[in-house]
């Protein structure tokens, strides 16, 4: 079968993953007849394949919906990342993270593994004052250049903080779920349902929309 990543792409990631710290789980959900899963579960198992610190597990949404419900995902293909200790920190993916956002993909496993996350400390303790449970969801297409930034900054909140919880979101996957949210530009974000933002803004402007709730 032939493969998502070429040889070149290939050497490309196992040079950037090579950063990574400590090791990182990926728990991906699927079910029969589900649009991308296939290929979702071929680019986890390549990516996989590139760092022995990265591990895949599959698992079936029906069949294992006690841990669906623990990570509350609902959505198929969809995975969690766990931290070294199998800790879920937050940070999903709904769709696969291809084109564009392989960036923010390597991003996630690198800031998982405990990679720095490049934020000031001000920032950094803004983030972990919010006392408030935060759902920030990052409508992307694949196509689109400055939706990972968005999707990276969302998921560091999501790190630094158990509050919050962040998800990328593919919209063309998920259409459904797009026009329910009113996806006309991405990427669009979506913070307890009802704040929102559209571009790929700085961190700044996450915080000051967290803060109206």
């Amino acid at each position: 079968m032939e493969r998502l990543l070429s040889e070149d792409i290939q050497k490309q990631l196992k040079e950037v993953l090579s950063a990574m710290i400590k090791p990182v789980k990926m728990v991906l959900f699927t079910k029969p007849y589900c649009e991308t899963c296939k290929e979702t579960k071929m680019l986890l198992n390549e990516v996989s394949e590139l760092s022995d610190k990265i591990y895949v597990e599959e698992k079936d949404i029906d069949k294992d919906s006690d841990e669906a419900d623990l990570y509350d995902v609902n959505l198929t293909p969809s995975f969690v990342l766990l931290n070294s200790d199998n800790v879920y920190q937050g940070v999903k993916f709904n769709g696969i993270p291809a084109g564009h956002e392989i960036n923010s993909f390597l991003s996630a496993l690198l800031f998982m593994s405990g990679v720095d996350l490049g934020l000031d400390q001000a920032t950094i303790e803004k983030i972990m004052k919010i006392d408030k449970p935060i759902n920030i969801k990052v409508f992307i297409t694949l196509s689109c250049p400055h939706c990972p930034g968005a999707v990276s900054t969302a998921h560091k909140m999501a790190i630094l903080n158990k509050n919050i919880k962040a998800e990328m979101v593919e919209s063309q996957t998920f259409m459904d779920m797009a026009r329910k949210y009113k996806v006309s530009g991405v990427p669009k974000i979506v913070i307890n349902e009802k704040h929102e933002l559209v571009g790929n803004h700085p961190i700044e402007s996450f915080l000051a929309e967290i803060a109206k709730i």
